[in-house]
């Protein structure tokens, strides 16, 4: 009998686990809640990343031709990175904290394997060809969110110099595809519904961008860091004017496009809170926790109910 088939946006749940774990994480960090919930966090995003490797694979090597296919996806590929950017930060805030050696040799090798990744997926789209209707805001994983994870990742573990040249990786990536894709949502028709979740990933590139650059610049306010949050402000506001749209969507494995992207918002906003320290501060961070924490919950939640009705993973064939 055939596995089910595994959409390759699937591993954007662990993804969107891992940026609430970060949430958590961040602020623990700062001393406002136990560090424990964060470590929580990262454990149940292991077991839900290592689950969703084990269906992916054991459908791949039952399936003839499908890892292939997938690999040449020009929709669907991007979201392959994200098997190998989402190990990077549990080994980064989840073992090297109590296992720095380790963590930082796995760090290494998911960071060389994302960047392998990225350039791969960048020659298949220059050798594709790729249609511009094709493009979504999915196509900045490989290689912004993954230089940004791994500019992070290494910081975390020490290795400034090379998260200086994951960082630039980011940022050159960005700008090559962040006008690309803007170009194509601005003039070409609409996304499919199934892909319109992807439009969130759009506050990504400045928000997780700015976390990697907290990571690199010890967590300072300057020019850098304001101008990243000046453009992610544009981006979040963005997002408020497709709520609309947003809304007449089903429930799908995308949907978890919506959680890393807005756990980064988060994340980034604990960050700007605890060094502005603005009256209320500690409030703040507990009102943003709980909005994220019931957001993520909820798409949680619904994802269980469809995986026990047999309605999450598409038909086989």
């Amino acid at each position: 009998m055939a596995a089910p088939r595994i959409p390759l946006n699937l591993f954007g749940t662990p993804f969107g686990l891992v940026g609430l774990s970060g949430c958590w994480v961040t602020a623990g960090a700062q001393g406002h809640v136990s560090v424990a919930v964060g470590e929580a966090l990262l454990a149940l995003t292991a077991v839900v990343w290592l689950a969703t490797v084990v269906c992916y694979l054991r459908y791949v090597l039952t399936t003839r031709g499908a890892f292939v296919a997938d690999l040449l996806d020009d929709v669907a590929n991007p979201f392959a990175s994200l098997a190998l950017i989402t190990p990077m930060l549990l080994a980064s805030e989840g073992i090297a904290p109590h296992a720095p050696t380790a963590g930082k040799v796995l760090v290494d090798v998911f960071l060389v394997l994302t960047v392998l990744a990225g350039g791969w997926f960048t020659g298949q789209w220059i050798y594709g060809p790729l249609a511009l209707d094709r493009l979504h805001p999915g196509y900045f994983l490989p290689t912004v969110a993954g230089g940004f994870v791994a500019a992070t990742s290494a910081a975390q573990v020490g290795q400034e110099r090379l998260a200086q040249a994951m960082f630039g990786l980011g940022v050159a990536c960005w700008f090559i595809l962040g006008s690309m894709i803007m170009a194509r949502l601005f003039f070409r028709p609409p996304l499919p519904p199934l892909l319109m979740p992807t439009l969130a990933i759009e506050v990504a590139p400045p928000t997780v961008g700015s976390i990697a650059y907290f990571a690199l610049d010890g967590n300072r306010l300057d020019i850098v860091a304001a101008g990243l949050a000046g453009y992610g402000l544009v981006m979040v506001g963005a997002q408020l004017r497709l709520l609309p749209a947003y809304l007449r969507l089903r429930f799908a494995p995308s949907t978890w496009s919506f959680v890393f992207s807005w756990a980064a918002v988060v994340t980034t906003t604990l960050h700007w809170n605890e060094l502005g320290r603005p009256d209320g501060h500690t409030v703040y961070t507990y009102l943003l926790l709980a909005a994220i924490t019931a957001f993520v919950g909820g798409i949680a939640a619904r994802t269980v109910l469809a995986l026990v009705r047999r309605q999450l993973l598409p038909k086989s064939g």
